[in-house]
């Protein structure tokens, strides 16, 4: 091909410049450049289980013999979609190899996508039924993180960040069921968005773990997320982050450093990014104050919906018993969440949670700063050596400031916003009210990428 706007180099690109590209020089075009980058990228990097090469050509083709006055807000942008979610044509593996049966409709949130004008390139690797923050499994190996190689992207959204993080796409789709959006955004320098619950449908699946999970995209920068983020909950009027909400009036901002586990103490990196964040936010004019907040343990609720979901998912396998020895353990450890009322007790626990934390919480404050995660991330593929207690264990660090607000469930997202002494990113998770909080979010996190500067993929 001859020279055009997508040879700019890769961390130059944000989904609105592709999109721009695309309407100017051709989808097509566009997604041959992206399936150029995964080609260059993804051995190294693993990101990728499924690469839609033919569909994606024939899509962009589509796109530009229809292209009209008014192409769609993500016209031509490719996206990335987790294994978990429905993608017509492909298997949704779950991270195992044991499904094999191909999906006919795509999930509501792909037809979303597509009807905005987004080209699905492909499907990314997790770790089997996203249950650790590191993406390693016996069906697809171990994914790395573009930002030093020997070290794990996190997960469970790990290949969606991956993808992202190394420049072969702009923007991504992960599921968030405990953090698994925004700790491989942590990891790998992104902007991640887990929504509130409810925002976001779920379908065809009644649920993500019960009242955990949901979907939520990743990208390079704040203004990426949140133009996909509006085309994901039907809005196509897109209000650019920045102009959402009233930022003139001062916020009440309270930094809480404290983990949900005194066994999971904060990286004193991720400390001071909290620290600093207050400390731009005070000097926007902001009211700023420390404290640790108090609210019953998540945990109980937390676990009973992690294994119920995880059971539930390995009983719709089609072959259930090719999955990974370790979760055939897990699928034992959570015989105790069979009981309807158990579940309903989990449900209800997490309702009350989420009930208190708006009424105790955010009714004194608008915005709650924490870390996003408590550890560095560690090497790649040590995962791959651990049973299943072990990995828990080791998962305890990434979901330390996490899961709470999964079982809460409040809107939440992470921020890149520096870099630690290990040469790898720190992010900072900003949380908010679960009525409609998810704007407020964007608008704070765009105005401080404005302060500080944007954390640039790797080129």
């Amino acid at each position: 091909m001859g020279k055009h706007s997508f040879d700019l180099p890769r961390h130059a690109f944000s989904a609105a410049q592709w999109r721009e590209a695309a309407i100017t020089e051709g989808a097509e075009v566009g997604i041959h450049a992206a399936l150029e980058r995964i080609d260059a990228k993804d051995d190294l990097i693993n990101a990728f289980t499924v690469v839609l090469r033919e569909e994606a050509l024939e899509a962009a083709r589509q796109l530009d013999r229809a292209a009209t006055s008014t192409p769609g807000p993500l016209f031509g942008v490719p996206i990335a979609i987790k294994e978990e979610i429905d993608v017509a044509g492909t298997v949704t593996t779950f991270g195992t190899n044991a499904n094999t049966s191909v999906r006919t409709t795509d999930s509501e949130i792909v037809r979303r996508l597509r009807n905005a004008g987004a080209i699905i390139i492909g499907k990314t690797a997790m770790p089997a039924f996203g249950a650790f923050p590191f993406t390693e499994s016996e069906a697809t190996g171990i994914t790395r993180n573009p930002r030093d190689l020997t070290r794990t992207p996190g997960g469970s959204s790990g290949g969606t960040a991956a993808a992202i993080a190394a420049g072969m796409v702009p923007v991504a789709i992960g599921g968030d069921g405990g953090g698994s959006v925004r700790i491989p955004a942590a990891h790998c320098g992104l902007v991640g968005l887990k929504p509130g619950r409810g925002v976001l449908p779920t379908d065809p699946y009644p649920d993500l773990w019960l009242s955990l999970g949901t979907a939520g995209p990743l990208g390079a920068c704040v203004a990426d997320v949140a133009l996909v983020f509006d085309a994901l909950r039907g809005s196509y009027e897109h209000q650019p982050a920045g102009a959402r909400t009233a930022w003139e009036r001062p916020l009440r901002v309270v930094l809480d450093t404290h983990p949900v586990s005194p066994l999971t103490p904060p990286h004193e990196d991720h400390v001071a990014a909290v620290h600093w964040i207050g400390e731009e936010l005070r000097g926007a004019g902001h009211g700023v104050e420390k404290k640790k907040l108090s609210y019953p343990d998540p945990t109980p609720a937390f676990l009973a919906q992690f294994y119920a979901g995880i059971r539930q998912e390995i009983a719709g396998l089609d072959h259930p018993e090719r999955i990974e020895p370790r979760h055939k353990r897990t699928a034992l450890m959570g015989v105790w969440t069979m009981p309807q009322r158990v579940q309903d007790w989990a449900r209800r626990a997490s309702q009350q949670l989420g009930d208190l934390i708006e009424r105790e919480v955010f009714s004194q404050y608008d915005l709650i700063v924490t870390p996003t995660v408590a550890g560095r991330p560690i090497k790649a593929g040590r995962l791959m050596r651990m049973g299943t207690i072990a990995a828990q264990l080791a998962s305890l660090p990434s979901v330390a400031y996490t899961a709470t607000w999964n079982v809460s469930g409040h809107p939440a997202i992470a921020i890149p916003v520096g870099v630690g002494r290990d040469g790898l990113p720190v992010s900072v998770q900003l949380v908010a009210s679960r009525d409609g909080g998810e704007d407020l979010l964007l608008d704070v996190a765009a105005r401080i990428e404005e302060r500080i500067g944007r954390f640039h993929p790797v080129a």
